[in-house]
């Protein structure tokens, strides 16, 4: 039997590209297949910041998160790029868990402390706190964009095949098998990490959990002083806010250098289509997000508000999905706080092409199980 590589890898976004990347660590040969151009907008893994957020409560969400650490600056090293700006990370407001989450980090060895709203306001004062505020000084922001430019760099040996929509995947004599336009191409292992199109690209027997696509619409708002500290944040508004269809949803947010400081609500996007997207916000939702950086983010002019389209692609739960099926690793449902995980997601993506079991956390039946019991 022919192979076109060691491994195929669907899906160029920023998981795909880590996985390209870990293999070619390992001297996997590697095609990786992209519908789209390099650097497109129409998914997930676009822009130039996200949070490197690590206070997590939960111990396989830890234990990850430190990998990923490792393994950024390694992959800063190797590509010659700043990839991490530590700049802080700062989580406030009605977050029933967050001493739970202080005393994790304690268990991981990861520094932090727990500020009162005063002495907070006084060190961060572009933002408004009510609450206790659990702040890591070893977190910060990715630049986004140019960690995916250092994984296809640092992925030597791969072959990136942009504008190649697959147009099947399935197990094929236990190997992975996708047909394109121009034809099919077979590997001994596989791996998909198609973001809003997994499960219209999976065959239907593949067991996955409900995944919801929807459009996400932050904004970038201008500072209006120079100088200002801000560190990544993010926000549950507390109880008794106005009565705002939003203000129940967290908030997150982080300065992106030449943009302004970016803030939006999480998760609560309409569902969309990945194919026939409007990019266009909500008003209704984007005046909540403007109301909302008035009264919290008083270190931005809420009248500058500049908005953003990306999609998330989410679980009820918000577990990632890290399994296999067939002959093929599935990576699903990272929307919303997936992209400080990739280069450890890589890595697991990997493993699991190769037969390793992931963390039961990440498996697709409990997943499945989750979201048949709503």
């Amino acid at each position: 039997m022919r192979f076109d590589a060691d491994v195929i890898v669907v899906g160029g976004g920023v998981m795909g590209s880590a996985a390209a990347w870990q293999a070619t660590r390992r001297g996997l040969s590697v095609v990786l297949l992209e519908q789209f151009e390099p650097g497109h907008t129409r998914g997930a893994s676009h822009g130039a910041t996200r949070n490197f957020n690590t206070a997590y409560a939960t111990d396989d969400y830890l234990r990850l998160v430190l990998e990923a650490r490792r393994l950024w600056d390694e992959l800063a090293e190797q590509s010659g790029t700043v990839l991490l700006d530590l700049v802080g990370l700062v989580n406030h407001g009605h977050v029933p868990a967050l001493r739970d989450t202080a005393d994790a980090l304690d268990h991981h060895g990861i520094a932090h402390r727990v500020l009162p709203p005063g002495a907070a306001a006084e060190r961060w004062a572009g933002l408004r706190f009510r609450t206790e505020v659990l702040h890591v000084p070893q977190a910060g922001r990715i630049r986004a964009a140019a960690a995916l430019d250092a994984f296809r760099a640092a992925a030597t040996t791969a072959e990136f095949r942009y504008r190649t929509p697959v147009r099947e995947v399935r197990t094929d004599r236990g190997t992975a098998l996708v047909v394109t336009d121009a034809g099919e191409l077979r590997a001994p292992r596989g791996v998909v990490t198609a973001g809003a199109w997994t499960r219209t690209l999976l065959p239907a027997d593949v067991p996955l959990p409900r995944l919801v696509v929807t459009q996400e619409q932050p904004a970038h708002f201008t500072p209006v002083a120079d100088g200002l500290d801000w560190p990544s944040f993010n926000h549950a508004p507390d109880p008794g806010e106005p009565a705002d269809a939003y203000w129940c949803s967290p908030v997150y947010g982080m300065l992106t250098p030449g943009e302004g400081v970016k803030a939006g609500w999480h998760g609560v996007g309409p569902r969309t289509d990945p194919d026939h997207r409007t990019y266009e916000p909500e008003p209704a939702q984007l005046a909540a997000l403007q109301r909302y950086v008035a009264e919290w983010v008083p270190g931005v002019d809420p009248a500058t508000a500049v908005p953003i389209s990306c999609t998330y692609t989410s679980t009820d739960d918000s577990d990632f999905v890290l399994d296999r099926a067939g002959a093929w690793a599935v990576g699903a449902g990272f929307s919303g706080h997936g992209f400080k995980f990739a280069p450890a997601i890589g890595r697991t993506l990997v493993d699991l092409a190769h037969g390793v079991v992931a963390p039961s956390r990440f498996h697709a039946a409990r997943a499945v199980a989750h979201a048949g019991s709503r």
